[in-house]
């Protein structure tokens, strides 16, 4: 493992997401947020099946600064229960070069 973590996070919709994804950037609680095309996603709320659309988004950022990131994206997120996710990022596989870049470009 690394100290690098990928956040899954889904917005109601792009706006949303590229708000999100700016605040992280300029408060440097993550190095990059890729922000994906709309999906349609289907889950239960409250007891019923719900089918809605949804914009996905992976944050890159660090160990240390996941907490920090994950709070701000509550702050900001509409949904009362948002999904966000810690992934960890295996250094076996993966660009050292770039593991280092979002090290250095996130500050907790």
């Amino acid at each position: 493992m690394t100290d690098i973590v990928f956040l899954y996070v889904t917005a109601p919709n792009s706006e949303t997401a590229a708000r999100i994804g700016r605040t992280l950037i300029e408060e440097k609680l993550a190095a990059c947020v890729n922000i994906h095309a709309e999906m349609r996603s289907v889950y239960e709320w409250d007891g019923k099946v719900e089918i809605g659309l949804e914009t996905p988004l992976v944050v890159k950022t660090t160990v240390e600064s996941a907490p920090a990131a994950r709070d701000r994206i509550i702050m900001l997120h509409p949904h009362e229960v948002p999904c966000v996710a810690a992934l960890p990022v295996s250094a076996e596989g993966s660009n050292a070069a770039f593991l280092e870049w979002v090290s250095e470009t996130t500050s907790a």
